[in-house]
């Protein structure tokens, strides 16, 4: 999956070119960066790939989930639904604003389930934020009707899914904001960084501007420039910029490749008895970087996990026992566990996690086995490796 396993030339070439400037932030120095600027270079390449009219590049995906929320003007007393299944970065995105985070079931997608989606809505609500967990969409045509109808911001992590569509749609174009991650772990990556992309130029401008101190950026003197309103530095370096231009240009071959080795394993794994693939809403949109499925009950999930690992299959996950992608094993966020006082009117307004009832998310986590895709596989050994994990599946069931 990450595009680390591919860095060549491109990489290296992009980021001599900075140092031959030394000017490694994104704003400023005209005089000396000899016309160098891979953050609006790398913006500029987003913003032609999803199909959107504006995109800003950040330090991060969280930065990016954070400075969205504030854009849209989320804040203090308001709910955002999200799903139980995702990385810690959603909630803590969530609360970085001040908002209220509101957990909600997944469904054999492993994305939001649009009837848990419903039954989460108060008053209060304000966004929902569905995750397009391992490289595949939401049901984003139901999630979509949900917000339309109800008056409410949809806000997509496409964190774990850069690459992946929608029924033609490239992820992050389809709701109110988008927001990506080009982690190290991610499928195209910057070593760090992220990015946020909308069509709404009002909303685009206040993320610009709360990603940098509330810079407006009306000027070529930084020290001239306006500040509407205060923000933070969520900043990308250009170092990390010249790593993503590099990785963009490669993102076609990365998901082609992707595709191809998933296939080895989901045709293999179909001729097991009792094994069923998760449901994807649109098949023909998803980036190939993970396969998973569920097995028929949690035991066989675990025992076939452990085998995998045994035979020596590569970035397995039994995720219901993960720390950091579900909501089970979420101990410092569940028992409010906080490296400092949190408003004391956030705590109040937020449900005693500790005490809620996720059964139907744990009906099809319990049972959930992924397997990473690797970029690095060649075709002869993503068809070796397949047959090992039917071997290994095989002994599970």
């Amino acid at each position: 999956m990450p595009g680390y396993e591919l860095f060549d030339e491109r990489e290296r070439k992009e980021v001599a070119e900075v140092m031959e400037t030394g000017v490694l932030m994104r704003y400023g120095f005209k005089g000396v960066r000899a016309g160098r600027w891979k953050a609006k270079e790398m913006e500029d390449a987003i913003r032609e790939r999803a199909g959107v009219k504006h995109a800003l590049l950040l330090a991060d995906g969280t930065a990016a989930l954070t400075t969205a929320l504030a854009a849209l003007g989320v804040g203090g007393g308001d709910e955002v639904i999200m799903p139980t299944f995702t990385f810690v970065a959603s909630f803590e995105s969530i609360m970085a604003a001040g908002a209220i985070p509101i957990l909600a079931d997944v469904d054999d997608t492993l994305c939001l389930a649009p009837e848990a989606v419903l039954k989460a809505i108060t008053p209060r609500t304000k966004v929902v934020m569905p995750v397009h967990m391992c490289g595949v969409a939401a049901d984003m045509d139901a999630l979509r009707e949900i917000c339309e109808s109800r008056g409410l911001f949809l806000v997509e992590d496409v964190c774990q899914a850069f690459g992946a569509s929608y029924k033609g749609t490239f992820l992050g174009g389809l709701g109110n904001v988008g927001c990506y991650s080009f982690d190290f772990n991610k499928i195209v990556t910057c070593g760090e960084g992220g990015a946020v992309v909308t069509n709404d130029e009002e909303l685009y401008k206040r993320a610009d501007m709360y990603h940098d101190h509330g810079h407006d950026h009306g000027h070529d003197d930084r020290g001239a420039e306006g500040h509407p309103f205060p923000g933070y530095n969520y900043r990308v370096s250009e170092l990390h910029a010249a790593v993503g231009c590099a990785q963009i240009s490669k993102l076609d071959g990365f998901v082609t490749r992707s595709r191809q080795s998933k296939k080895y394993f989901k045709d293999a794994l179909a001729e097991l008895p009792d094994l069923t693939f998760r449901r994807l809403p649109d098949p023909e949109g998803d980036c190939g970087t993970f396969l998973c499925f569920f097995m028929p009950d949690e035991s066989r999930a675990r025992a076939a996990a452990s085998a995998l690992k045994e035979a020596g299959a590569e970035g397995v996950f039994h995720w219901y026992d993960n720390n950091w992608h579900y909501v089970r094993n979420w101990r410092h966020f569940k028992e409010r566990h906080f490296a400092n006082p949190v408003a004391s009117s956030l705590l109040t307004a937020m449900p005693d996690y500790s005490k809620a009832d996720f059964s139907a998310s744990d009906r099809w986590m319990s049972r959930c086995v992924s397997i990473s895709i690797k970029l690095g596989w060649t075709e002869e050994e993503a068809a070796a490796k397949a047959q090992i994990a039917v071997k290994a599946v095989k002994s599970a069931l």
